[in-house]
């Protein structure tokens, strides 16, 4: 039964083909494309504005030069967003749930951020490892700890989206697993299970937006600091 539970985290495959790169690919597809009309859909209305929502959320805190990453990371986190979401449907794989993909997507933008900071102000970038005012005899404590710090960031990101997804993911189905049994011997308690399943596939749904947020809005942060 424990197996069980974690088998929807496996990738699933198809003739021995993964198709992982089907789930990633899915999202885009999903998205309406902009007609040559005068007015818009009304679905194009409501996804443009709430591009427009996040984006300058995103952009608020940045300066005039981190505005170049708006594109990236608008288009990073409705991706995200569009993956959480699809993952909360019946028979359907999450692939944010491994941590390898969120890693390929922290790792890089994080290692961007950091080598901005060290081409356009090395000292600044630097100085980040120090603060000011530091007694002598701390000076190397401080360095390696800022170091290690510094390193941890990708791996806070990636750690941080895979554990809220997968634990969310699980409670679901130990929740539900407990609906199915409990239901033919106390009707009264599973429906009451059945309530609870509910509104934690709610907050499910929020935590799949809230997560995607998080994620861009860390990496616009560390942005900021190199910028």
């Amino acid at each position: 039964m424990m197996v069980s539970f974690f088998d929807q985290f496996a990738s699933p495959s198809f003739l021995g083909i993964p198709l992982i790169a089907v789930a990633i690919a899915l999202p885009w597809v999903l998205f309406p494309t902009p007609s040559s009309r005068w007015t818009n859909s009304r679905l194009i209305t409501v996804q443009t504005w709430l591009t427009n929502r996040f984006t300058s959320q995103l952009m608020m805190p940045l300066n005039v030069g981190g505005h170049k990453w708006a594109l990236l990371l608008a288009s990073l986190m409705v991706f995200l967003i569009t993956i959480n979401m699809l993952g909360l449907l019946p028979y359907t794989f999450t692939p944010t749930t491994q941590l390898s993909l969120n890693m390929g997507f922290a790792v890089p933008l994080w290692l961007a951020t950091v080598i901005i900071g060290m081409r356009n102000q090395p000292t600044v970038a630097l100085g980040h490892l120090l603060p000011e005012g530091t007694p002598v005899p701390l000076i190397p404590v401080l360095i390696i700890m800022e170091t290690i710090s510094l390193f941890i960031r990708p791996l806070a990101l990636g750690v941080r989206l895979t554990a809220n997804l997968t634990a969310g993911h699980l409670l679901i189905q130990l929740i539900a697993t407990a609906v199915f049994v409990l239901m033919p011997m106390m009707p009264v308690v599973a429906i009451l299970t059945a309530t609870v399943l509910f509104l934690l596939t709610l907050l499910e749904v929020a935590v799949a937006m809230i997560q995607a947020y998080v994620f861009v809005l860390l990496l616009s942060l560390y942005l900021q600091e190199n910028i």
